[in-house]
């Protein structure tokens, strides 16, 4: 549900603004009556006050506090309503298939094997622009955790609350995996059907080339992922006063958990697809782009963008009206007296409404910007939408949610400390959904970084004693 006003925070000016104005105004009116009569004499004083009406003065101000805090209103931007806008996509449907197996535990993988699998998998999301993705867990079951959908934030959860408790039952069925991929693409038509495993491919069964074989008669093509390596890791786990031990079979002794890629080879082989190891940072962009763009993409793929509607120039207008209203009510029943000073105070009152109603005009345009950058986004233009960003920040400094776009544009250009800078800039938004995004992507950067620093430690090197530094928490 969104909030009814973008910007609340500006409600701290009532008690800043229309609080002493009403203050004022009170002492105001008994200064007046102390002046008038120790100046006037009560004889001569109803004659001064004849046709004078004090109700219409006390309206007059109360127009004024009403106008003031309508304007506030107007700075808060109140907005209710969403437009759903349809955009049509071309895209694939991509099925994403993670082991939760005790086994992704083993570290050789650094951190492990499952954090690794979830971290490749979000990379593989933001190449996917226009595709539709979902998820499935496996152990020794399968689950369909995420079906087909446009919506990243839904694929992201999903994969962020992926762990070894997911799957109750043990071991690695790659043969269910396929099955339930296949019933998840009951539903798509004619597009292709793509399934990418992650996996450090032990499977218990056996079974799965030959499901493998049959699923790619029925259209479907597997890309497998090998996460780990060939001489295996001892499974580490920790006991109930917290202590460090492997997990050990049934003679007690540690199970080794190694890579088995010559598996992974052949079930890719067998349903049209190809192998990778998940090794360094460009694993996804070598399976995205070899494997998956060249497929024919279906052009029924749409999706819904929400709009919420501004509505900040109904107080604005109200506002107007009321400064309006003021001007031109006499303070007399029964002529209208000379109103000069209360005529210009009034005009100044109405010019700064009008001042407010061109800053709030404003907001539109910057919305108009937003878009654009956004579209840019979508188009793969990074750099360009960086930049839209960047004079859209020069702006509204402190909006949390241009911070976070700049930081996503930076990262997928590459600029890994320009990246770091802006989503370092929302961990302090109010937003906390906001800012759980902001240290994921902030963690995801501060990994590419040190894979950076890893692949060529004299520039890392080089970098620090020019005054870089490492990125920090």
């Amino acid at each position: 549900m969104n909030p009814p006003f973008a910007n609340p925070q500006m409600f701290w000016l009532l008690p800043l603004i229309a609080g002493p104005l009403v203050a004022f105004y009170i002492w105001a009116w008994r200064r007046r009556q102390e002046l008038i009569a120790q100046f006037v004499t009560s004889r001569l004083l109803a004659q001064l006050k004849l046709g004078m009406s004090p109700q219409r003065q006390k309206a007059r101000m109360a127009l004024v506090v009403a106008a003031v805090v309508l304007l506030i209103a107007a700075l808060a931007r109140p907005q209710w309503g969403v437009v759903m806008e349809e955009v049509r996509q071309r895209g694939l449907d991509i099925i994403v298939a993670i082991d939760t197996s005790n086994s992704m535990l083993a570290e050789d993988a650094p951190p492990n094997r499952l954090k690794r699998a979830k971290l490749a998998a979000m990379d593989l999301m933001h190449q996917a622009k226009s595709d539709r993705l979902g998820l499935i867990a496996f152990a020794g079951d399968a689950y369909l955790q995420c079906p087909l959908t446009l919506d990243d934030a839904a694929f992201s959860q999903s994969v962020d609350g992926l762990d070894t408790h997911t799957i109750s039952e043990g071991g690695t069925a790659l043969a269910e995996v396929i099955d339930t991929a296949m019933k998840a693409f009951k539903d798509t038509g004619e597009s292709h059907k793509i399934l990418v495993i992650f996996t450090d491919g032990e499977d218990h069964e056996g079974e799965a080339v030959a499901r493998a074989e049959a699923a790619a008669k029925e259209g479907l093509r597997i890309f497998t992922v090998g996460i780990g390596s060939a001489d295996g890791e001892k499974l580490r786990i920790r006991d109930e006063r917290g202590r460090v031990d492997y997990l050990r079979d049934e003679q007690g002794n540690p199970v080794v958990s190694k890579l088995n890629e010559g598996l992974l080879q052949q079930i890719a082989k067998a349903a049209g697809g190809f192998y990778l190891p998940l090794r360094g940072t460009k694993t996804m962009d070598t399976l995205y782009q070899q494997g998956l763009a060249p497929l024919p993409k279906d052009t029924s793929a749409t999706k819904m963008l929400r709009r919420v509607n501004e509505h900040f120039h109904w107080p604005l207008g109200l506002a107007i009206v009321l400064l309006l209203v003021e001007m031109f009510l006499p303070e007399n029943k029964a002529r209208r007296s000379s109103r000069t000073a209360a005529t210009a105070t009034a005009a100044s009152a109405a010019g700064t409404a009008l001042l407010l109603l061109l800053a709030l005009a404003a907001a539109p345009a910057a919305r108009a910007d937003s878009n654009r950058a956004y579209k840019e986004y979508e188009a793969g233009k990074f750099e360009e939408a960086l930049k839209d960003y960047e004079k859209l920040l020069q702006k509204q400094k402190d909006d949390p949610r241009l911070h976070f776009n700049a930081g996503a544009a930076a990262y997928q250009s590459r600029r890994l400390d320009e990246a770091t800078n802006q989503f370092n800039q929302v961990l302090s938004a109010p937003d906390v959904q906001l800012q759980q995004r902001a240290y994921y992507n902030l963690g995801n950067t501060f990994y590419r970084l040190g894979e950076q620093a890893a692949a060529d430690p004299a520039a890392a090197m080089a970098a620090a004693a020019g005054g870089g530094g490492d990125p920090r928490m």
